[in-house]
Formats: structure tokens, C-alpha cells, sequence
């Protein structure tokens, strides 16, 4: 599997676990708490993705400095600081929602790796 494959794969995944996630909580729990999941998969995403992208970009270039890897961890985590914060504030997301729309992603890319160094696609 290629990066961009897993890439992919690992998107598709989490939106579409994301939406059935936030269904079923919304229907439980109520729309804050579907809200939070599809939020907080789609910041995971977004995030992920962000990832991919400068991975990506230095690969071609030859290499980054290590600062530059540091800027960019911060400046991610700042985006998603910031954008929690504003659902959490103004209520559209709860907190348990939010939490379990981040943990999509990375419950994916490890079954993923999993299957990969299992020999699966």
C-alpha cells in the first residue's frame, strides 16, 4: 500500500466511522454529542492530513530541520487547540464527543498497520 493509498483508505475510514459514530450518539445522546464526534473525526482528518501533506514535502525536498518539524507540530496543535475551544465554548460539541471523534483516526491507522504487516491490504 502506498502512502497516498493509506492515505485514502484512512480518511474514508474515519469519516464514514465518524458519521456512524455521531448517528448513533446523536440519537443516545443527543446532537452535542454528535456534533462532537463529527468534529472531532473531522479534526483528526484535517489534522492527518495536514500531517501527510508536510511529510510529503519534505520527503521531496530532501529533509527539514528539526525545528521547522517543531513549528509545524506546534502550529497543528494550535490549530486544533483553538477549534475545540470554540465548540467546547459555544456548546456545539460535548467534551466525550469530541474525544471520540479524535479516536477514530488513530484506532484506524493502527488497524491498518496491523493488516499491512500481516500481509492484508
Amino acid at each position: 500500500m502506498t502512502p497516498g493509498e493509506l492515505t485514502a483508505r484512512v480518511t474514508f475510514d474515519t469519516c464514514a466511522v465518524s458519521a456512524v459514530l455521531a448517528a448513533l450518539g446523536g440519537l443516545v445522546a443527543g446532537a452535542s454529542v454528535a456534533g462532537g464526534v463529527l468534529a472531532g473525526g473531522a479534526l483528526a482528518v484535517l489534522s492527518f492530513r495536514w500531517l501527510v501533506a508536510r511529510a510529503a514535502i519534505v520527503t521531496a525536498a530532501g529533509g527539514a530541520p528539526v525545528s521547522a518539524w517543531v513549528i509545524g507540530a506546534g502550529l497543528r496543535f494550535a490549530a486544533c487547540t483553538v477549534a475545540c475551544a470554540i465548540l467546547l465554548k459555544t456548546g456545539w460539541a460535548d467534551p466525550i464527543g469530541l474525544v471520540a471523534g479524535f479516536t477514530v483516526l488513530p484506532c484506524d491507522v493502527v488497524v491498518r498497520g496491523l493488516a499491512s504487516a500481516r500481509g492484508g491490504a
